[in-house]
């Protein structure tokens, strides 16, 4: 798919810190006089919000690993048809917390579901559709869902076992090591450390040409 825009993703278990992480990009963005929007997955518009609260609430039966997946997809399809590629399609960048790489790792290592039923879904509702840099925040399960439980009352995701997290954190870091577009930022270290690595990041990819200043160029012609 052929854009001016560009797609950042911010990945991560519970408690790995992708909120403040999102902040840090918003700022870079800003400071560079890039046009951007912000998502996040489930959710990121009306209905999608709704399919969010059908996956993230405590229920009063089981909900198949398959039913999660489906919603999953059927949540991020809506999001990427109706706000994500019109945005990159005018010319905005889009910045996304969670998007793709979510499923596979929570659907596909946590859950432990086929990778060829992920994939082949994947390719029907995202095509060729792919984040132009995802950084993927890498903390120890146990870490992150202490800090989760700092937070407040856990969704139902988030009172899974930790073998459950262990699994997700397994299959994150096998994708991140073969993937060239995803960036794996330490997010055991301090805020400042993490923030640092994040800009490292950011400016590496911008410099290298994955966010290229000519795409800066197209979106401020008079830049």
């Amino acid at each position: 798919m052929t854009t001016s825009g560009r797609f950042i993703v911010v990945e991560g278990l519970e408690g790995a810190g992708k909120t403040s992480a999102i902040r840090t990009i918003q700022q870079w963005l800003s400071e560079h006089q890039i046009p951007f929007i912000s998502t996040r997955e489930p959710g990121g518009t009306p209905l999608a919000e709704q399919i969010r609260t059908l996956v993230k609430q405590v229920q009063d039966e089981i909900v198949a690993p398959e039913t999660e997946l489906l919603l999953m997809y059927a949540s991020r399809v809506q999001l990427v048809k109706t706000v994500i590629q019109p945005a990159l399609q005018q010319g905005s960048w889009v910045l996304g917390d969670r998007h793709d790489l979510s499923s596979r790792a929570y659907q596909g290592g946590g859950r432990q579901l086929d990778e060829n039923l992920i994939n082949s879904i994947r390719q029907v509702v995202l095509g060729d559709l792919t984040p132009d840099l995802t950084l993927y925040l890498d903390i120890d399960p146990a870490i992150g869902l202490q800090r989760a439980q700092a937070r407040g009352e856990l969704d139902r995701i988030e009172l899974e076992q930790l073998a459950f997290f262990q699994r997700t954190r397994a299959k994150y870091q096998q994708i991140a090591a073969t993937e060239a577009n995803i960036v794996t930022i330490d997010a055991s270290q301090s805020m400042q450390q993490v923030q640092q690595q994040i800009l490292d990041a950011l400016q590496q990819a911008y410099q290298s040409g994955s966010l290229s200043r000519d795409a800066k160029a197209d979106l401020n012609p008079d830049v």
